[in-house]
């Protein structure tokens, strides 16, 4: 999965039948930090997203199949999800705990 910021809408006067209806987005890639990773890009938008908005993506297949009407469209890349909140933390940190269970672990 990726970051990615909506940047403006993309125009297209012909679709494969099976994404008519749906938009197209222009798409900056963030790294973790939301930091710009690459150039700008356009993807399929499949949950409404906005101009401005911080939204997850998928590339390849999963992109393909992110079209929950159609088995195969030629997407590369694909809106799944929009961000409402995002809490970073320091590399290496994180919260994971392991119950003491039967099986010991070396």
């Amino acid at each position: 999965m990726l970051f990615g910021r909506v940047r403006g809408f993309a125009i297209s006067t012909l679709k494969y039948p099976d994404i008519q209806g749906y938009r197209l987005l222009v798409v900056e890639p963030l790294n973790k930090h939301l930091e710009p990773t690459g150039p700008l890009q356009v993807a399929v938008d499949t949950v409404e997203a906005n101009e401005g908005d911080l939204c997850v993506m998928v590339r390849s297949r999963e992109a393909a199949l992110s079209l929950p009407d159609a088995k195969f469209v030629p997407v590369d890349l694909s809106i799944i999800g929009l961000v409402d909140e995002l809490d970073l933390r320091p590399d290496g940190d994180f919260d994971f705990d392991l119950n003491e269970g039967a099986a010991r672990y070396t």
